[in-house]
């Protein structure tokens, strides 16, 4: 059975779906958590969540794929489980608010592994994209707000915090390059589902151009 087009999976829910996409450091919760208070404040009701992660299942997939300690990772296996992780995050999770007429916001979601696996790991953007299409049954943002973020600058951000960078933010500059590039690509392919943002903006003047974003797409 095909999936639903865009159009129809937003005829057949009454919740708006938000994604926070960009380079590690790039200050995606930051802004996530803004957002989620904006609306509060509106009066919506508001679900922040995020990947991997967002059910008891993905939340042990993330410590598997993300820290350190749990050996080699090839990269298929890489791409598997933050696909198993996200189908459970979307039937259990995202598609059960938005039915509720819930606002979801997730701090990253498929194009993340577009541009890590597909692009980054070298396995293919249209293959992950087909294989993120199949778990999560056809299940894509209304809204993705791209924090754009060079990788010597997203570094910085993470580590001015002296905290230890987990296995995907650890890799070499090269490697979010590489990254980058996808995710800009992908946010030039689908310009009215992105909204790109620098991410060395004030933290105040992103939020605001957000949530006017968002507000627009409201009822």
């Amino acid at each position: 059975m095909p999936s639903l087009s865009t159009e129809q999976q937003a005829a057949s829910r009454s919740g708006l779906f938000i994604v926070f996409e960009g380079g590690d450091g790039a200050g995606k919760s930051t802004q996530a958590a803004l957002l989620a208070a904006s609306l509060e404040q509106l009066g919506h009701t508001v679900l922040r969540t995020r990947e991997p992660g967002g059910t008891p299942v993905g939340e042990k997939l993330r410590a598997l794929v993300l820290e350190h300690g749990h050996g080699d990772i090839d990269a298929r296996s890489e791409a598997l489980i933050f696909a198993a992780a996200r189908a459970a995050h979307a039937a259990q999770v995202i598609r059960p608010a938005l039915a509720q007429g819930t606002l979801v916001i997730s701090d990253r979601y498929v194009d993340s592994s577009i541009a890590y696996q597909g692009g980054g790991r070298s396995l293919g953007e249209r293959r992950i994209r087909d294989l993120n299409e199949w778990a999560t049954d056809g299940l894509w943002p209304d809204l993705t707000v791209l924090l754009d973020v060079e990788p010597a600058d997203g570094r910085n951000r993470r580590t001015v915090a002296d905290t230890d960078e987990d296995r995907l933010e650890a890799e070499p500059d090269d490697f979010h390059r590489d990254i980058r590039n996808v995710f800009l690509r992908l946010a030039a392919v689908s310009p009215v589902r992105y909204l790109v943002l620098q991410a060395q903006a004030p933290v105040e003047e992103l939020a605001e151009r957000i949530l006017d974003r968002v507000q627009g797409l409201l009822p």
